[in-house]
């Protein structure tokens, strides 16, 4: 019970705390660079993220009669899953593809975009009541909450999904 009183081990504890935060950050950007062929940037990450690793798994197997050290071991694990999805998600790195039905303002709606500076395909299609216009376009990561906004503004009733794509040839890329 000493232990857990002395501010050294909550110090100890603490550190680990932060090292496996950042572990953990570095691991989740990693990956999600991985899978956008981010290379060498992947690399530089997990180089980074194995050094912390070992330096933290290493103080806590050395010192397990600490519950803190494990405590705060498990709480940076937490805690850098969602701190790397965070920020992962505000550097918004890739494409998004979108695909957009609406009722009765599809042409409006592909004019919109293009008036904004995206690109849009119309492609013809018939649902289970009537036919109507597909609109499809890829933008960048970082314009998907504007693409949307625009849509609904057009039409707030239009159904739209969304999905990463990974682009393989030109086409129009808004910057």
């Amino acid at each position: 019970m000493e232990i857990l009183l002395s501010p050294t081990a909550w110090l100890v504890a603490f550190g680990i705390f932060l090292a496996r935060t950042v572990n953990i950050t570095l691991d989740t950007l990693r990956f999600m660079l991985s899978l956008r062929g981010k290379r060498s940037l992947s690399w530089i990450l997990g180089f980074i993220e194995s050094v912390i690793f070992v330096v933290v798994i290493g103080s806590v197997l050395n010192n397990l009669e600490n519950p803190l050290n494990i405590i705060g071991y498990s709480a940076g694990f937490a805690t850098g899953n969602v701190l790397g999805m965070m920020i992962e998600k505000r550097l918004a790195i890739g494409y998004i593809h979108f695909s957009i039905i609406s009722r009765n303002k599809s042409t409006e709606i592909a004019d919109a975009l293009r008036e904004a500076g995206y690109g849009v395909t119309e492609i013809p299609a018939r649902g289970k009541e009537s036919s109507f216009m597909l609109v499809d376009s890829r933008v960048r990561r970082k314009q998907a909450d504007e693409v949307e906004t625009l849509v609904l503004s057009v039409d707030p009733e239009a159904f739209i999904t969304a999905e990463e794509v990974t682009p393989r040839r030109s086409g129009i890329w808004r910057p």
